[in-house]
């Protein structure tokens, strides 16, 4: 790997707390802070994503890259750091937060003026730790390492991950929150994004009442990432929202399209680029539910549920609305765009549905079309993914079997709702006026073969813990053409063994 292609120029534009020192505290009028990685003794690669280190200039694996990858032993002109961020946690205002276990090499500047910024996640505690170590677990480690690069081949904007790596240290978590901390081994992840920046790096600049900085901020962000944006005057701030908002409610959509629930919507949580961002608790939906939330810490009231992502997304575009106002300064502006947010969701997600299901355009009745599905897909307990995998057999008359995709025994009074449903469907498809072969493409860029369930990471990290990658091996094959059914055994419903298992379809933040 060639990590002298990696620089550092946000250093350079915003000046941040030089004093190296790591010790968790506030830090007003920061932006960042230099901080120093912790270092491992005995670090073993697991992981590296070759082609994404091609792909962004980093070039080929050798073995004096492990102690870059492992954030241990850097050269000297590389000068690692944290940023600072706020944000509302669960609905409630938060404070500052931060980076409290990614820490950042730099960027690496590529072809058409596009940058890809690196940073590690577990290499040491920061100044926004929060009184934590700074540390990750395998278990973590892998779940983003894998997931994130599920999302990217889904065609899904999110950042990724270059390379995972044992540190050659225990770490100790309390994965439940139960009062039962245990010893588990320690990782590091090094990961990729365009840009890192979220909601909350602009909601703690704001609340500071840091104005000019909030300017600096915004200003630099338009210029490096929002190249769309061509308004030299204070226009530009409203073209950044509402450039924003579509990005956003393209990333819910897509969310919607293949299932996926983040699990913690906090606004820290959210990118200002529209990609998915900090992989915690989230969940593949096995069984279809609006309701369902992979993550604990979320219940009762499951705020981040499936079902209301679209409209959590809008409330964290709220409060990016309440940031930015001391630029943009037009309340009525904003709540136009906040108001065309909802409208703009609901028409691109019900266009999304009408390409899972291979129509062409949305038609008078698709909306009671769409909520008698969902009722039927709740009803029934129909896998969200495999149902359209039946589905799409259907179409090339192939034997259909949906008792192979319910999580319950399908009774005859089941059967008699699937085939009234099939009706309405192939009914329906006399709508289309475009041919039936190019409806079934449609199908088939829409819909996944397959997705990373929690349970194949579940499987996948128990074996890492035992010595061996063959799964980790296999499932990144998988993971690159989703699309299309390499291995069969991973194109199954959940098995029941797994329904109440800790860290597979019960998972918290610590997840």
């Amino acid at each position: 790997m060639n990590i002298e292609n990696i620089k550092q120029p946000f250093i350079e534009i915003f000046p941040g707390d030089f004093s190296g020192n790591t010790m968790q505290r506030n830090t007003p009028k920061v932006l960042f802070s230099i901080v120093s990685t912790v270092g491992f003794d005995h670090p073993e690669l697991i992981a590296f994503n070759e082609k994404l280190s091609q792909e962004i200039g980093l070039g080929t694996f050798h073995k004096k890259d492990l102690s870059f990858l492992a954030a241990t032993n850097l050269p000297n002109y590389i000068k690692t750091y944290s940023t600072a961020y706020a944000g509302h946690q669960f609905g409630n205002w938060a404070g500052q937060l931060g980076d409290g276990r990614a820490i950042f090499a730099g960027e690496i500047a590529q072809d058409a003026g596009k940058k890809t910024e690196i940073q590690w996640k577990g290499a040491g505690a920061t100044p926004y730790s929060r009184h934590a170590d700074g540390r990750a677990v395998l278990r973590s480690s892998v779940r983003e390492y894998l997931m994130s690069e599920a999302m990217f081949h889904l065609k899904i904007p999110t950042t990724r991950a270059l390379s995972l790596c044992f540190t050659g240290e225990n770490v100790v978590r309390d994965i439940m929150y139960s009062g039962n901390p245990q010893e588990e081994k320690g990782a590091v992840v090094v990961r990729t994004a365009e840009s890192f920046l979220r909601f909350g790096h602009f909601e703690l600049i704001s609340a500071q009442r840091e104005y000019e900085t909030l300017k600096k901020l915004t200003n630099f962000t338009i210029e490096n990432y929002f190249p769309e944006i061509k308004s030299a005057n204070e226009d530009k701030y409203k073209e950044f929202f509402s450039e924003v908002c579509k990005r956003t409610a393209d990333l819910m959509v897509e969310w919607f399209r293949v299932g996926f629930v983040h699990g913690v919507m906090n606004t820290d949580n959210m990118s200002v680029l529209g990609l998915t961002i900090d992989y915690g608790p989230f969940s593949m939906m096995d069984e279809y539910d609006l309701n369902f939330t992979p993550n604990t810490t979320d219940l009762p009231g499951r705020r981040y549920a499936f079902g209301k992502q679209g409209q959590i997304s809008q409330w964290n575009l709220w409060q990016l609305a309440n940031a930015l106002f001391p630029l943009i300064n037009d309340e009525k502006f904003l709540e136009e765009a906040l108001n065309n947010y909802g409208t703009y969701f609901w028409k691109s997600h019900d266009e999304m549905l009408c390409r899972k299901f291979g129509f062409d355009s949305i038609q008078n009745g698709d909306e009671e079309f769409f909520t008698n599905w969902q009722g039927l897909m709740h009803e029934l307990q129909l896998d969200y993914t495999l149902f359209f995998n039946e589905l799409e057999k259907s179409r090339n008359e192939e034997d259909v079997n949906f008792s192979s995709v319910s999580y319950s025994i399908l009774d005859e009074a089941a059967i008699t709702k699937l085939d009234h449903f099939m009706k309405a469907y192939q009914k329906r498809l006399l709508e289309n006026k475009i041919s039936r072969s190019e409806s079934l493409e449609l199908m088939k860029k829409s819909n996944p073969k397959f997705i990373l369930r929690n349970y194949l990471l579940y499987e996948c990290i128990e074996e890492i813990n035992n010595g061996n990658d063959e799964m980790l091996k296999k499932l990144t094959q998988a993971l690159e053409k989703p699309y299309e059914e390499i291995f069969p055994e991973f194109s199954v419903k959940r098995p029941s063994g797994y329904d109440d298992v800790s860290g597979c379809s019960m998972l918290s933040c610590s997840s």
